[in-house]
């Protein structure tokens, strides 16, 4: 720390003279006081190694990517929130607006998962909040349809013609 009575350098009396200020042996050297940056402190807290998993989980809650995540999650675990059986005759297939759509091997098995949906979607929340899953949609299987392709007529059809 510089002494009260120490002679103030020429250039900076000269300095304070032309601006109209009075030099004084304090007014040249002030020392600036850092800001604790509790992250650079050593031996602290912030400074400690974190492993790649925890980089990563910091990463996505920043950029906004759980909700993302969690629905993939959703599609990874089908098997053990459905069933093993289940899961063998199902498959998630879209999100849409917090609504899950799963398509069925068969008609049969989307009316089953139609009577379970309740138990499904409860536990697809109690696993994953995040998702945002809030409807469960059940689909038949992918058949053909009859109102497209080469033989298709426009308008209405056959219908009734009797009376």
């Amino acid at each position: 720390m510089p002494d009260a009575d120490a002679p103030v350098p020429e250039t900076v009396s000269t300095y304070l003279r032309l601006r109209g200020l009075e030099p004084q042996s304090r007014t040249f050297r002030k020392k600036r006081r850092r800001e604790l940056d509790e992250e650079n402190v050593p031996f602290s807290a912030g400074r400690d190694p974190r492993g790649v998993g925890d980089v990563l989980a910091v990463m996505t809650r920043e950029a906004g990517w759980n909700p993302q995540l969690a629905r993939e999650d959703v599609v990874l675990a089908w098997a053990e929130v459905a069933g093993e059986d289940t899961a063998g005759h199902t498959q998630p297939v879209a999100f849409q607006e917090g609504t899950l759509t799963v398509q069925a091997d068969s008609t049969a098995w989307a009316k089953q998962l139609q009577l379970m949906r309740s138990h499904i979607l409860s536990e697809i929340v109690r696993r994953f909040p995040e998702a945002g899953v809030t409807g469960i949609r059940f689909l038949g299987p992918d058949v053909p349809s009859w109102k497209w392709g080469p033989r298709a007529i426009p308008g209405r059809g056959p219908r009734d013609t009797y009376g």
